[in-house]
């Protein structure tokens, strides 16, 4: 499958996606990944109503879009994949998913998470699963949309990922 973009956003299917990444990048596909999203008509419908026609939308669960990804369903198709956070995207490695790079674009503040870079709001397990992705040697780059400046987000993370270790001792 040529995976054209893997994203990590944290609003899935929102505004950025539609108007700067989608009308950027050439897909056939979006497949987006969140067990929440699976089980939220709601969240469905909205999603379903702000795709572009011209590309097809898939809301899947982890596990099956993970075995989606490494069957390869999708091997005709070029296709962006878009998770809610950092372990999703870790646990699809893991599991035999290939990604060359990750794109880190839209990981909000919220309550019990630290602010990093603008838009890299991380805990504890976000820091470690984005460090483990590093390790696998994909990169990570925090974009929030294809015209800005990639930005290396490694040297911020495996610094936050030493300190916490420090911490942890």
């Amino acid at each position: 499958m040529p995976i054209v973009l893997v994203r990590i956003d944290d609003r899935l299917l929102h505004g950025q996606i539609v108007q700067g990444w989608l009308k950027t990048i050439d897909i056939d596909a979006l497949l987006v990944v969140s067990d929440m999203a699976v089980k939220d008509i709601i969240q469905q419908t909205l999603m379903t109503m702000a795709a572009p026609s011209n590309i097809r939308l898939e809301i899947k669960g982890l596990k099956d879009a993970t075995n989606a990804v490494v069957s390869e369903q999708y091997d005709k198709e070029k296709v962006m994949i878009l998770a809610l956070n950092p372990s999703d995207i870790f646990y699809m490695i893991e599991n035999g998913a290939v990604f060359k790079s990750v794109n880190v674009g839209g990981m909000h503040f919220t309550s019990g998470k630290r602010q990093l870079l603008y838009n890299l709001c991380v805990d504890d397990g976000d820091v470690e699963s984005l460090y483990r992705i590093y390790c696998k040697g994909i990169e990570l780059e925090g974009r929030v949309l294809p015209k800005d400046e990639r930005i290396n987000i490694i040297p911020v993370i495996e610094k936050e990922y030493w300190a916490m270790c420090k911490v942890g001792k």
